[in-house]
């Protein structure tokens, strides 16, 4: 950093010369391409107007190494990087080149330092977006390519740290989901099947709405909620309800397990949490409530391991939304080993989530950090 402020002040020493991104950038706008002519097992990502790519397709029309931002949905004005060939769909910018005064990296790094400002930039009420004369409209500094090369070899390094984290995180993602699908599979094999009926109690959630929240109330848990925020266990909810509508409804005791019965896909549908705070929530409808003297936690990982995937897939329902009836629990059968073992289950298990989901600990919370440092040194870095 001091190397290069130094380097800043012998070869600029009257500042820094600016232009605007559309003097200095070639962008184009990307060709559609609709959702049902990708393919599950295209070669190329079709990036448009989201964060993740729409889908695959067999045929790219930009090579790699190419900086696009999103210009219509949600996330537009988000700036990405593409390594790979991909296909560039119609609410997407792609930076095609730019002149010879400026690092292509240098630029990147400068269009992901101003994200903030493009999207906020969105116009329209319905499809939001990001217009090219905002992108043009930018002014960008042109120092000494000498100095653009050292800003970019050191913002580099923390995307390519970032990229490390990233890849351990879904390695242990992998590793975790294979050693929980054995940890069952051998309680299968060790312990007498029983079924769910014969040591547990299934009934369905209540009716409850999202309109009924207030700021303090009586605890409530929504099935959505199971999909979007918590893990496998919670000992706190996120919203509450009147105590008038909390007294109908039907509700969750410490140590039960809620899951959501409904889903858009089979992968999410029966997404469980366990309840392990001290007093009774109240549970919305899609969901039910799984009542046991068992490890509520033991449970909770059950639901997510491959030894139930096989089982639920013969009685989940659906094609644009996935129904699995809450009843069919009752016949599934499972090895349930004596409580002490599903304790020290439990503990395994738990050392592997906080591992991979753990915001405050885990790797997650590297990947932040480090993604934070990035951001504070390439503003530091990009502000003449």
């Amino acid at each position: 950093m001091s190397n290069i402020f130094e380097l800043i002040a012998e070869k600029c020493p009257n500042g820094v010369e600016y232009k605007l991104v559309g003097d200095i950038a070639t962008i184009e706008k990307g060709k559609q391409l609709n959702k049902d002519s990708m393919v599950s097992d295209g070669f190329y990502p079709v990036i448009n107007g989201g964060i993740q790519p729409s889908g695959f397709w067999n045929e790219y029309n930009y090579e790699s190494n190419k900086i696009t931002i999103s210009q219509g949905g949600a996330s537009a004005g988000y700036v990405n990087y593409i390594k790979s060939n991909f296909w560039a769909g119609a609410h997407c910018y792609v930076i095609s080149s730019c002149t010879e005064e400026i690092n292509y990296k240098f630029l990147y790094h400068f269009l992901k330092n101003n994200e903030y400002y493009l999207q906020k930039s969105q116009i329209g009420a319905g499809i939001p977006s990001v217009s090219l004369k905002e992108i043009k409209g930018l002014n960008i500094p042109v120092p000494p390519m000498e100095i653009q090369n050292q800003i970019v070899q050191i913002l580099d390094k923390f995307g390519e740290l970032e990229a490390e984290l990233e890849a351990e995180l879904e390695a242990r993602k992998s590793q975790y989901e294979f050693w929980r699908g054995k940890l069952f599979e051998d309680q299968d094999k060790k312990y007498e099947k029983v079924k769910f009926k014969d040591f547990a109690t299934i009934t369905r959630g209540g009716n409850f709405q999202k309109k009924d929240y207030i700021d303090n109330g009586k605890p409530c848990l929504h099935y959505g909620q199971i999909y979007t925020y918590f893990g496998p266990y919670t000992d706190k909810t996120l919203t509450c309800i009147p105590q008038s509508i909390f007294d109908r409804q039907r509700t969750a005791k410490p140590n039960d397990v809620i899951m959501a019965v409904t889903s858009e896909n089979y992968e999410d549908v029966c997404k469980s949490v366990a309840w392990i705070g001290n007093e009774e929530i109240a549970v919305s409808g899609h969901s039910a409530i799984i009542s046991s003297k068992q490890n509520a936690k033991y449970l909770s990982y059950y639901f997510s391991s491959s030894v139930f995937q096989k089982e639920k897939v013969k009685y989940a329902r659906g094609v644009k939304v996935i129904e699995f009836p809450p009843e069919k629990l009752n016949n599934i059968q499972i090895g349930l080993p004596p409580l002490e073992i599903q304790g020290k289950i439990v503990r395994v298990l738990d050392h592997f989530d906080k591992l991979i989901n753990d915001i405050n600990e885990g790797i997650p919370a590297e990947i932040e950090a480090r993604r934070k440092q990035y951001e504070y040194y390439r503003n530091k870095l990009l502000s003449f």
